[in-house]
């Protein structure tokens, strides 16, 4: 006898992912996901909660959540004055800022370089934090990542007067660094050499930043009263991390604080699945980035779509992550997957929802 076949269970689906580089900020990639999420199981209920660690997305993310969204002229990473935006909480006083907005990679106005490597520097981000204590801020909160520059902080501190100058105007300030990392500034894991080659530079140039930043280290350190440089978070946003310990700062995981203001908990307590994504899922995903702390925290199934993954099965099941989906393999290519950013992900997104099943009470999502 024939029956007609049951109707899919209807599952609460969290879509919280980071921004995917310069292709989609972290609510462009939610929206794209939901989309395709849509087209094959519309019946689906769909929370939508776009993440960020403290790289690009930060300000996003936080000015649709609270505050008071501004824009101040500084000092991009080379040459060129940027527009960058930050968020001001007047309930709590409270500042936000992004470094990936005034020395951003995306900044530069072309592929990095060597050059570049060497020239880019933090002297915007110190702007913003100056307009931040003008506004009245007494608790300014920096997201770290993205950065061209592996300048140790140093042009943001120049750009506040010196270390001690800038010391003395912080006192009394609650300064919180929200990166996406765990690394020290100097040696095999710090700033120059895990996260140089990335902003262009070449063998040669590592070793100059990582002389360059030695240097810097000592002052640093001598300021803060401790190795601040060999701490942990040190190294973000090209040692910039390391320049807002010295002022008395302390470091916070970006990600949390993300959490906590999107209320990423009550999200997760009532979801049967949760679809996160960045643009590229590798090791670092594991370190203190939205993948790896969604893995941690949720009680339920995790799924990375990301624009490539360099990560195999068998690790990052091991860290808690169900499944993992490329965007560039959907797309056929890494130039497609960029290039068409959102309509790739949308597909990708249909295409997993369209495997998922239910089988003898067990869920299987890819």
């Amino acid at each position: 006898m024939t029956g007609t076949a049951p109707d899919k269970p209807t599952l609460r689906l969290l879509i919280a992912p980071d921004s995917f580089g310069d292709s989609l900020t972290a609510i462009e990639a939610a929206a794209a996901i939901a989309a395709g999420w849509n087209r094959v199981r519309p019946g689906d209920r769909i929370v939508i909660a776009p993440q960020s660690d403290g790289g690009p997305g930060f300000v996003d993310v936080l000015a649709s959540r609270l505050g008071e969204r501004r824009a101040e002229t500084v000092a991009g990473p080379l040459t060129e004055d940027v527009r960058a935006a930050w968020v001001l909480d007047t309930a709590t006083h409270t500042a936000y800022l992004e470094c990936a907005q005034a020395c951003g990679l995306s900044l530069l106005g072309g592929p990095p370089t060597p050059e570049t490597a060497l020239a880019a520097h933090s002297g915007g981000v110190g702007q913003l934090i100056a307009a931040a204590l003008d506004a009245g801020a007494d608790r300014i909160v920096v997201g770290l990542g993205g950065s061209a520059c592996t300048d140790g902080g140093r042009g943001l501190i120049e750009r506040l007067g010196g270390l001690d100058v800038a010391r003395q105007r912080l006192a009394g300030i609650e300064v919180v660094a929200a990166c996406d990392v765990e690394y020290p500034l100097l040696g095999p894991w710090g700033a120059a050499r895990v996260f140089g080659p990335q902003k262009g530079a070449d063998s040669d140039t590592v070793a100059a930043l990582e002389d360059r930043l030695t240097r810097w280290a000592v002052e640093l350190d001598t300021a803060a009263g401790r190795a601040i440089s060999a701490e942990s978070g040190a190294g973000a946003a090209g040692g910039i991390g390391a320049a807002l310990l010295a002022l008395g700062g302390r470091v916070q995981s970006g990600a949390s604080i993300i959490a906590e203001h999107t209320g990423l908990a009550d999200d997760l307590a009532v979801a049967d699945l949760v679809i996160t994504g960045e643009g590229k899922f590798d090791e670092q995903s594991l370190r203190g980035k939205v993948v790896g702390t969604l893995a941690r925290t949720s009680h339920v199934p995790v799924v990375v779509l990301a624009g490539q993954v360099e990560l195999d099965e068998a690790t990052f099941q091991a860290a808690g992550i169900l499944g993992a989906a490329s965007v560039s393999d959907h797309a056929g290519s890494v130039r497609l997957a960029v290039a068409d950013a959102a309509n790739q992900l949308m597909g990708l997104a249909a295409e997993v929802a369209a495997r998922l099943e239910k089988n003898s009470g067990a869920t299987r999502y890819l």
